[in-house]
């Protein structure tokens, strides 16, 4: 499997046979049986999984940087890559930041221009963000004519980065096309992108990706260059720059972790709260079940001597997520599973690996310094982007939250869904609990149902999961 687990790689030992596969659904298709994996639910729910584990009992998958070997003497998984961040004590002589933006630039260019090989047109997507912005703003040097930007509009403004990408796609010279996605649209396509994504999720951004990557394979495009990667690789989340600043933890259950690095990455906490919060809506026998052991779930198959041992909190924050969140998460629900359910072919000039070979060295200062994060890039793109973006703190990408309009189609789907038959056949859930949260709905004011919404994903996606694979317990 390649290094970031951009690409999925499924396998199962089924009746004496070896099956692999890109999707899970292939293997249930070849006749391995689809049952939820109750051990590895929690860990999902907590952290974005294991490296190898997946929702379905007996699927595994090959983690990032590892190939499988299938002998007489069984299956085996190999390392051939990892990240390999520097020890404190090893850091090379400090440079100027003139060197570190001139040599960033250089190779993040080049990662571009590679990328626009094809033998088919070549388009980007285009947010607000710097990272889209940046690999727009470089294509456009390398690419015969004006590249199409595709952007995703949302209906309300506070979620909608329309505007800051026509500004972009303006100074770049590209070809700007919108994509309109409605809360009704979400409603409409929610089943097949969760289907097609194989994982539950928080937020109903994954669906506007594969509704992104249908208008793209409409408009007559099969390849896109995009922005992921670029987070994980300097920096980019807010979290990030809390574990650059020195953290504590607030007192979740995560003592173990602590006990390991020192520190609780102010992500691992957010999850452990989103995860205190689901258990709101899980069965009390279930939750018996499951002995509180985040820390294992997360170090299990993590090498902490080799790869988080002597690091900087920046470093060890990064390489968790790159982990756990980034290829189960990130580049499943935002990536290459909602653009080739389309037959679009997505291409990360952030995740070329000798760019990230490059960057892994690069002092912390290089990527947040003081309330800037993905330093270097911001500098090394300066000319490259406008000043809108140059200037505008990082956003993630979300879709307006279902629970912020309680008479769109998409709270009806919720409401009809999780009052329905069909969450009463998982049996992770308990109905009284989540009855009780859809008649509070109403009531509530718009924080608090802005804060339940991933709780609401969460129910709707597995039972869009339970509803197209039927699966066992």
């Amino acid at each position: 499997r390649d290094r970031f687990g951009i690409k999925p790689l499924f396998y199962a030992e089924y009746k004496q046979t070896l099956y692999l596969a890109s999707e899970a659904k292939a293997l249930f298709a070849a006749g391995v049986p689809a049952r939820w994996n109750v051990e590895a639910l929690s860990g999902c729910l907590a952290f974005s999984g294991q490296q190898t584990r997946t929702l379905f009992d007996g699927v595994f998958q090959v983690p990032p940087g590892h190939y499988l070997i299938a002998s007489d003497q069984g299956v085996q998984l190999k390392k051939y890559w990892d990240f390999d961040y520097p020890q404190v004590a090893d850091y090379g002589p400090a440079r100027s930041d003139e060197d570190y933006t001139e040599e960033f630039k250089l190779a993040l260019e080049e990662a571009v221009r590679l990328r626009l090989r094809a033998d088919v047109p070549v388009g980007c997507y285009l947010s607000g963000g710097i990272d889209s912005c940046a690999v727009l703003g470089l294509a456009a040097r390398h690419h015969s004519g004006p590249v199409r930007a595709f952007t995703l509009t949302f209906d309300r403004s506070e979620y909608d980065e329309g505007a800051v990408a026509r500004e972009m796609a303006t100074k770049a010279g590209a070809d700007f096309v919108p994509i309109p996605i409605r809360q009704d649209d979400l409603a409409d396509h929610f089943v097949p992108a969760i289907v097609q994504a194989e994982t539950l999720c928080v937020n109903a951004h994954g669906v506007a990706k594969y509704l992104l990557s249908k208008a793209v394979n409409n408009a007559g495009y099969k390849v896109v260059l995009t922005g992921e990667g670029s987070d994980e690789v300097l920096g980019g989340y807010l979290h990030f720059r809390r574990d650059a600043a020195i953290h504590n933890g607030n007192g979740h259950d995560t003592d173990g972790i602590r006990r390991i690095l020192g520190f609780v990455p102010y992500w691992i906490e957010v999850s452990a709260a989103q995860s205190e919060k689901l258990q709101e809506v899980i069965g009390d026998k279930f939750l018996q079940s499951q002995q509180s052991d985040g820390e294992g779930k997360i170090f299990g198959e993590i090498d902490v001597p080799g790869q988080l041992s002597g690091r900087d909190r920046l470093n060890q924050s990064l390489y968790l997520w790159a982990k756990t969140r980034l290829p189960n998460y990130i580049l499943t629900l935002l990536g290459d599973r909602m653009e080739m359910a389309h037959s679009v072919e997505g291409r990360l000039p952030f995740l070329d690996h000798k760019l990230v070979e490059l960057t892994r060295s690069y002092p912390g200062t290089q990527k947040i310094r003081g309330g800037i994060q993905k330093y270097v890039l911001r500098e090394s793109m300066r000319d490259v982007i406008t000043d809108t973006v140059y200037r505008r703190p990082k956003h993630p990408f979300l879709a307006p939250p279902a629970a912020l309009n309680l008479e769109s189609r998409l709270s009806s789907r919720i409401q009809d869904t999780l009052r329905g038959p069909v969450l009463t056949s998982i049996p992770f859930f308990e109905r009284a609990k989540v009855l009780r949260l859809l008649d509070n709905l109403p009531a509530m004011d718009e924080g608090s149902r802005v804060a339940n919404d991933p709780v609401l994903m969460v129910l709707l996606s597995a039972c869009a999961l339970q509803e197209g694979f039927q699966l066992a317990s």
